[in-house]
């Protein structure tokens, strides 16, 4: 008996009803699937480490010297870290004040003086009545019932999340338990025919993310403690979040400069006034961290391990803001990274084809 073969029109309709089946139920997933995500990144940073360390015991305890490790260093920096971070955040608390008076004479003068508009003026004392007043005349009860509930659901969306990230070190340990295994399953399921090639190519991939990684949390470290000094000697009272602050945002290129130079100037002015000596000196302390970054730190901790000109740099990140928003920043630079590799074995392979050696050329006008 001869079967009858499905109808082509069925069979696709079938295939992009599977398609959109599985990416709601992908999309519904999603807070279920982050943790899992995290912890197989996670775990990819630490397995060097774990590696490394099961070479003297078993891998589980040195899954927990590591954790261990990591764990002391994180509370000893906090322990330092808060008090100082404490002091300054009571520091720009109190800068309201001056703000206000700036705004009153400064900005209030300049408007009146160039236009014709006239701005109000500002009063702290009275912030917190002028607030109530304007909740008062804005918002009735029903929506401050409204307002409660959202509260409470934010409150459990909160709750849940936290839950989730405790199950990433968990999650993370599971990897690393497991990872030469996994690892060798996964190997085993690439068809022979092309395990090797397709092997060569996930290495390289994993060598110019380990590179990546490396070299941008030095330049991270090294370049907030160069930020983080400059502004502590000119004397600038936030100078040392501003500097920590400025050093973890330069894993996106460029914007711990932009954050750092706008809220250490805008601190200045603040601070000292329209001191132009004191300006100069953040101006100059920022010109200095952008140099030693692009010809000192970028050079030797980077250099052109990723295999990516300032051009592509520049276009990564756009592209990713362009698609992503932060988050496409933030992983613009290890993607780009690893889509290099690939394209590079698409070149080579391109450069080995018969079309680009002309056996197999298109008779377009026979």
């Amino acid at each position: 008996m001869h079967t009858k073969s499905i109808d082509p029109f069925f069979r696709r309709l079938f295939i992009v009803v599977g398609m959109i089946i599985s990416l709601i139920l992908l999309h519904m997933m999603m807070p279920v699937i982050i943790p899992f995500v995290v912890a197989f990144f996670l775990a990819y940073l630490f397995n060097p480490l774990v590696e490394k360390l099961s070479q003297y015991v078993r891998r589980w305890i040195a899954i927990l010297i590591v954790y261990t490790t990591i764990t002391t260093v994180m509370v000893t920096l906090l322990w330092w870290l808060i008090p100082t971070l404490w002091a300054q955040l009571q520091d720009a608390w109190e800068y309201l004040p001056k703000i206000i008076t700036w705004y009153n004479d400064v900005v209030r003068g300049w408007v009146s003086h160039n236009t014709r508009f006239k701005l109000p003026e500002l009063q702290s004392k009275g912030l917190s009545e002028t607030l109530v007043v304007y909740m008062q005349k804005n918002y009735s009860a029903g929506d401050a019932g409204s307002l409660m509930s959202q509260v409470l659901a934010s409150s459990m969306t909160f709750l849940n999340n936290a839950g989730l990230i405790v199950l990433v070190p968990i999650l993370t340990f599971y990897f690393l338990f497991n990872w030469n295994e996994r690892l060798h399953q996964w190997k085993l399921a690439i068809p022979t025919g092309y395990a090797k090639k397709t092997i060569q190519i996930c290495q390289e991939c994993d060598q110019a993310l380990k590179q990546f990684i490396k070299g941008q949390l030095l330049v991270m470290i090294l370049l907030g403690i160069i930020y983080a000094v400059q502004l502590q000697l000119i004397g600038l009272e936030l100078g040392l979040i501003i500097g920590m602050v400025a050093g973890i945002a330069s894993f996106v290129p460029y914007l711990g400069f932009g954050i750092g130079f706008i809220a250490a100037i805008t601190t200045g002015l603040f601070q000292f006034g329209l001191d132009w000596f004191h300006l100069g000196l953040i101006v100059g302390a920022f010109l200095i961290g952008q140099a030693i970054e692009g010809y000192v730190l970028q050079p030797l901790l980077l250099g052109d391990k990723i295999g990516l000109s300032p051009l592509w740099v520049m276009f990564a990140v756009l592209a990713g803001a362009s698609l992503l928003g932060f988050v496409g920043m933030l992983i613009a630079l290890p993607v780009s990274a690893v889509l290099n590799v690939l394209f590079r074995h698409l070149y080579d392979a391109y450069l080995a084809s018969d079309f680009y050696k002309g056996r197999h050329q298109l008779k377009l006008f026979d």
